[in-house]
């Protein structure tokens, strides 16, 4: 007998008192059952991270909201083998408090979480806001967020493939669509901040200024600067099949010694 709802997992990286999360949790209510596991504390740039060296531990704060002391990809994969009642049928991560663009997707602990759940069979799709102002349109990116996600739940995905969608800081009315991308390129800049603490020895701060990007046609980044939603589909597996053809032309040789090499 088939069910009537869908079951829902809902994650992210800014964590459990990120003001994406209830937002995009609220709106995908009108799609089935939805169930909560987010971090205890904010673990933006988690990437694929996951938790191998210390237990896990998790905590009950509401019915179906669960808070872990793991990455974002540990709360998918937890979420879906420990804590759904019922077979999960998707996974949505967000709504990031900032872009996810071009080689964020590399460094998101948004998109890690959406690749874990690529790796366990299940749809997927990134959520991100893109802002760092104090009051996004959290609002416009869970209304977004709906409308892919029914899209997901009767088209399916490509095995190993989950999308990416960053949605501008606009109200809805003021979007000027939808448009499907490529990735495109952001540049990160190099300054390193060395600082002293009260003890005299130097640290140092990694983050600096927001990265800029380069708007190529058709990519991500062009999209969101004209005022339209980006959705860019992500390959879990990395693998440059172009080069393959040109790299077994190398001619590589590996020259093995007989007898006892010690």
């Amino acid at each position: 007998m088939k069910r009537a709802q869908k079951s829902i997992l809902v994650v992210n990286d800014d964590g459990v008192y990120g003001e994406g999360l209830k937002p995009l949790a609220k709106a995908l209510g009108r799609l089935g059952r939805v169930t909560i596991v987010v971090p205890e504390r904010e673990r933006s740039a988690a990437s694929h991270a996951i938790t191998l060296h210390k237990p896990i531990r998790v905590r009950k704060l509401e019915p179906n909201l669960y808070i872990m002391n793991g990455t974002p990809a540990d709360c998918t994969r937890f979420g879906v083998i420990a804590m759904m009642k019922e077979k999960c049928d998707l996974v949505v991560s967000g709504i990031n408090h900032g872009a996810n663009l071009g080689a964020d997707t590399m460094y998101s602990g948004t998109v890690g979480a959406a690749k874990e759940a690529c790796m366990l069979g299940i749809p997927a799709l990134a959520v991100s806001v893109t802002t760092k102002e104090e009051k996004p349109h959290f609002d416009t990116a869970a209304r977004f967020a709906v409308d892919a996600a029914r899209h997901v739940l009767a088209r399916g995905l490509p095995k190993h493939t989950c999308l990416n969608v960053n949605v501008p800081n606009h109200p809805w009315r003021s979007l000027k669509g939808v448009a499907v991308t490529t990735l495109g390129q952001r540049i990160y800049g190099r300054a390193l901040s060395p600082r002293v603490d009260p003890r005299g020895l130097t640290y140092y701060w990694m983050a600096g200024a927001v990265p800029r990007g380069v708007a190529d046609p058709g990519s991500d980044i062009a999209a969101v600067e004209a005022g339209k939603i980006s959705v860019t589909p992500l390959k879990l597996y990395l693998a440059d099949e172009q080069f393959l053809p040109e790299l077994r032309r190398w001619g590589w040789s590996i020259k093995c010694q007989s007898g006892n090499p010690g």
